[in-house]
């Protein structure tokens, strides 16, 4: 069984355009995000998808693979098919689709998302989600009741029932005050697809623009809708993902300290 990690990367982004090439790190962010899903031991090979030359020579500058993709795709797991369309994987292969914007993701959780394929012939589709912390705040950006989080609800089989911007479950019993984090998982925005499901999917009528997802602005409701199984693999901790200049900064400043730390 062959696996490929595949990075979606656009150039145009509403709150921090050129995202994927800030490099005050020394290093683009999406070579970042690059080096870390090489690091998975599932993964055969990385390829980074985009519709901007500037893209493409950065990547190909620290010596990465890179495909030009058309420019008209609804979101990046589209993206990620018309990569996928021109290898040559067996239906049961396995297409992982990585944010360009996850520096800090664990390899490992590639890892697990394949594993749990393995183990679930039936399921097509693998993505993870964490806790949130307890520690963490209970209201506002970064919380269970922030829409920017996707929640998802998990059945008693680890696969997914339902995915949404809003705290699902309703907190009854304190109103929808959060006291807990930790009851709601946050979803993360990896996808490990067998080959077939990736293909099915993206050439379905409907798409983004369906019901559900149109609603809700989420593309995994339509393949939910489909009646597509989608496993739910539960990690311990989250992974930061760099949505604006301030986030950057942050990841830049983690970065800088633990570079200058003594081995």
């Amino acid at each position: 069984m062959t696996t490929i990690a595949v990075i979606p990367a656009r150039y145009a982004s509403t709150r921090f355009p050129g995202k994927p090439l800030a490099r005050d790190t020394g290093k683009f962010l999406i070579e970042h995000v690059y080096e870390r899903a090489t690091l998975a031991a599932c993964v055969d090979r990385v390829i980074v998808a985009t519709d901007d030359e500037r893209i493409v020579d950065g990547v190909r500058s620290f010596g990465g693979e890179v495909q030009m993709t058309r420019a008209d795709h609804p979101n990046g797991t589209h993206r990620v098919a018309e990569v996928a369309s021109g290898l040559d994987l067996g239906r049961d292969d396995i297409v992982i689709n990585i944010q360009g914007d996850e520096p800090e993701l664990d390899p490992g959780i590639l890892d697990r998302l394949v594993a749990s394929l393995e183990a679930d012939e039936d399921c097509r589709i693998a993505t993870p989600a964490a806790p949130f912390a307890d520690d963490g705040p209970t209201e506002g950006r970064g919380s269970p009741t922030d829409p920017d989080c996707v929640k998802v609800v998990v059945r008693q089989d680890g696969r997914a029932l339902y995915f949404s911007r809003s705290l699902i479950p309703y907190p009854r019993a304190t109103k929808g005050r959060v006291d807990r984090p930790s009851r709601w998982l946050l979803h993360l925005g990896v996808y490990a697809f067998r080959a077939d499901a990736l293909r099915t999917i993206t050439e379905a009528p409907g798409g983004p623009s369906d019901g559900l997802a149109c609603i809700e602005s989420l593309e995994q409701l339509v393949w939910l809708r489909q009646g597509h199984a989608i496993r739910v693999v539960v990690v311990e901790h989250r992974h930061a993902g760099i949505d604006t200049p301030e986030d950057y900064a942050a990841f830049v400043q983690r970065t800088l300290a633990a570079s200058s730390q003594p081995d």
